[in-house]
């Protein structure tokens, strides 16, 4: 029996969804797919500073998960910048927290105010 789907508690969702190079080619083979919750971790360890603990507790998932989706984000993030490909966010297994103290911690974008945009608060 396949154990359940433990989701990734994610605060916003990115207000940009693809980012890459100006003179892209089109096609497939030229995209990188990163999910909602590997962007999450990149946005709470590198950007708001968190170590992989509290990445962690702020997702409700394991220290060794989010060790996991986080080198896997890091390997996509240094495929899109090598080889010039468009990077793609979207999917994964995450709910969207619900920005109250209770829910979320310092990492929260509801709570500070930021990325007040269509995907938050």
């Amino acid at each position: 029996m396949a154990r359940p789907i433990k989701w990734r508690r994610v605060c916003c969702l990115p207000e940009n969804k693809r980012f890459g190079p100006l003179d892209f080619q089109a096609g497939e083979a030229y995209y990188v797919n990163m999910t909602v919750d590997e962007y999450e971790t990149i946005r709470l360890i590198d950007l708001e500073g968190f170590t992989q603990e509290e990445c962690a507790t702020q997702m409700n998932v394991a220290r060794t998960t989010v060790q996991g989706i986080y080198i896997e984000a890091r390997k996509k993030l240094a495929e899109s910048l090598v080889n010039g490909k468009i990077l793609l966010i979207e999917g994964g297994e995450y709910r969207l927290c619900d920005g109250s103290l209770s829910s979320c911690g310092r990492g929260c974008r509801r709570q500070q105010g930021r990325g007040r945009g269509r995907n938050c608060g």
